[in-house]
């Protein structure tokens, strides 16, 4: 059998699953609209807001403590894909493990030895831009990485947003800038393209009613650490089955990268982590990056409403890749 008659026949396999789960008319998915959202950027105190025909799709918020966040996340037909906590507390069915999962970030728990995942370092921002296209918004931030008083490095990060009919998309660039001195991404798990998913899209937990599966057709528990192109959750929340996959953009370090993806609701693209996901003796050497230089990471955050095959994630990925790679 080839390799394309595997992944076919383990999708299947899990997206009968979901189905077997969500029949029933209250789960059944509404028709999707036809017209071209209009979104729009709103740039405030200390957020922007970013709407889509006049609803909000998310904030992206730059004065958390550990850096900038995107809270909250409203997917396909306006389901919300976060956890709330540690942002917003106390909220029914919520776990309050890991306090430093903040919705959906960027950051590594390695660089230069400091552990900028877990808080240890925090990213503050300097100036953001943003600008309004047809059919879509846009943000740059220009960032400092910093522990205490020393500036580790810089980066510049672009966030696109645009939908298409009920989908919403999210394209994150960040450029990490070795402004001061070279840099070392360590090798570790804990990392770093990330969200904290609504515990209804986890795979364990008294609401989880989750499923996953990865590019490889590599399913459910089984995808934590695999290398895959994109990974992609889904579950009937508020009685309508929706989800998000994370592409992994083919120009990256790494790619196709390991996947920090849990069955308690983390969510991560892990371009630098080895040891621990592929489970070797000790970490091997992390990516260096000399004084002056850039790295550049690319990824898109596809929110779509139904499973992983109604949303077609595989075409999407193709698309991503081929209105993104470089000519």
């Amino acid at each position: 059998m080839n390799r394309t008659a595997i992944v076919t026949l383990a999708a299947a396999s899990v997206l009968g699953v979901c189905r077997a789960q969500a029949q029933s008319p209250a789960t059944a998915r509404q028709p999707t609209r036809e017209h071209a959202p209009k979104v729009t950027i709103t740039k405030q105190k200390d957020r922007c807001r970013i709407e889509v025909d006049g609803q909000l799709f998310t904030e992206y918020r730059w004065d958390r403590h550990r850096g900038p966040i995107l809270y909250p996340v409203l997917g396909a037909l306006d389901r919300p894909m976060t956890r709330n906590y540690p942002i917003k507390r106390g909220v029914a069915n919520e776990a309050t493990d890991h306090i430093h999962h903040e919705s959906l970030w960027f950051t590594h728990g390695a660089v230069n030895g400091h552990d900028f995942w877990a808080g240890k370092g925090h990213i503050a921002q300097d100036r953001i831009v943003t600008k309004q296209d047809e059919g879509s918004a846009q943000l740059t931030s220009h960032d400092r990485w910093l522990v205490g008083d020393e500036l580790v490095c810089t980066d510049t990060r672009t966030l696109t947003f645009f939908a298409k009919g009920d989908a919403r998309f999210i394209d994150y660039r960040v450029a990490i800038h070795a402004s001061e001195t070279d840099l070392v991404f360590g090798d570790t798990k804990e990392g770093s393209m990330a969200i904290r998913l609504n515990p209804v899209l986890r795979l364990e937990g008294k609401v989880a009613k989750g499923h996953i599966l990865n590019s490889e057709g590599v399913a459910d528990g089984k995808v934590w650490g695999k290398r895959a192109n994109w990974v992609a959750y889904w579950a009937p929340i508020e009685g309508q089955t929706v989800g998000l996959a994370l592409f992994d953009h083919p120009e990256n370090y790494g790619h196709p990268c390991r996947w920090h993806a849990r069955d308690y609701g983390l969510f991560a693209a892990n371009p630098w982590g080895v040891y621990q996901f592929d489970r070797k003796p000790k970490p091997v050497p992390g990516m260096k990056l000399a004084k002056g230089k850039t790295v550049t990471l690319r990824y898109r955050f596809y929110f779509f409403a139904g499973d992983a095959n109604d949303a077609h994630v595989a075409r999407e990925y193709a698309r991503f890749v081929k209105h993104t790679t470089k000519r």
